[in-house]
Order: structure tokens, then sequence, then C-alpha cells
């Protein structure tokens, strides 16, 4: 199971990868879903079971997209596991050492002001309950929402543009990679 914070996207994608017994983390394995030439590529543990011509891993630790990786391991009991479906479990210490991770991203980002917060928690509440009362309502409301932000986004992007801060500064700020950060401001940028 892979993980997603919905803040962070693509660039805090978690999961429980793969130990191999020297301590390595294994090459990506190819799983053939059975239909078309598309194989679906895979680093979390459960395909690593030592068949197939898999590499077997008896361990397992959090890992996200970003290159971080959990420092503690866990064991996995392949035994225990027998016949289940090794990819419905989603073990609780992989991912909640990714959780801490990503607490962790969001307490370097920048701090969006109480007020703001409160703000678009209660535009969210209110946005909530009018889908569901006056859902024609709530889609206006919604493309005003979208008009206002694309007009801000650009705004915002092109004045941390004129800052000239690094990518590196900026992901940090917003919690992305660079690669994302920069993405995220060329689209805010170019929706004018």
């Amino acid at each position: 199971m892979e993980w997603q914070s919905e803040e962070f996207g693509a660039s805090h994608e978690g999961m429980a990868g793969a130990v191999l017994p020297d301590g390595s983390e294994p090459g990506p394995v190819y799983l053939d879903a059975g239909s078309g030439s598309h194989m679906h590529q895979t680093k979390q543990w459960w395909a690593y079971h030592g068949r197939l011509g898999r590499p077997r891993a008896d361990l397992m630790r959090g890992s996200c997209s970003c290159g971080w990786r959990g420092a503690r391991h866990y064991p996995i009991d392949w035994d225990q596991l027998n016949d289940r479906r090794y990819y419905d479990c989603d073990p609780p210490g992989p991912y909640e050492d990714w959780q801490a991770h990503i607490d962790e991203v969001e307490s370097r980002s920048v701090p969006l002001p109480t007020e703001v917060a409160d703000l678009l928690d209660r535009l969210d509440d209110q946005l909530t309950a009018l889908a569901d009362q006056a859902p024609l309502a709530a889609l206006k409301a919604v493309a005003s929402l979208e008009r206002t932000t694309g007009r801000i986004g650009h705004e915002a992007a092109c004045a941390a543009e004129a800052d000239e801060d690094s990518w590196e500064a900026i992901g940090q700020a917003l919690g992305l990679t660079p690669k994302h950060a920069r993405s995220r401001l060329t689209r805010y940028y170019l929706r004018h």
C-alpha cells in the first residue's frame, strides 16, 4: 500500500520498503498485470518474497519518494503471512515512521497565519454543506474561488520568483521537493 499526504502530493509518497539481508534497498520489481503490455513496478516490501527470481527481504522500513528512509527496521514474518495477500497488509511501524517524517516536513514549511488557516477551514465547512444542500450554488462558488486562486497564485508566483530564492528554499517552504516546487510555481505563473 502506498501512502500520500494530500498537502504534499507526489513529493512525499510513502510506503513500506524492503530491506535486504545486507542492509541494502533492492531495485524495483516489475509486476505483470496479465493484460496488455503495461508492467507495473514497485519497491514495496511484499514484492520481495524470494520467489519468482525475486530477492527475499526479511525487513522493511518506511520510505518516501523524496529520498527519506526510516531509521527503524521491522521484521517480516513470511511464515505468519503464509497464504494471505501480502499487498493487503499495511504494516503500522513503517507508516508511523513515515507519518513522523511528514510531520517534520510540515514543521519546516512556512506556517499559514492563524486567521487564514481558520478562514480556509470555515470555507471548507461551508462549501461542503453547500454542495449537499445546493450543489449548483456550490459549483458557482467553486468557480469563483478558482478565479480568485488563479489570480492570487499568479501574483504570489511572480513575487516568489522576484525574491530569487533557491528552489531548495522554496521547496522546503512549501513542503515539496525542489522539482515539484518549481512545477507548482510554473503552473501558478502560467495560470493568469
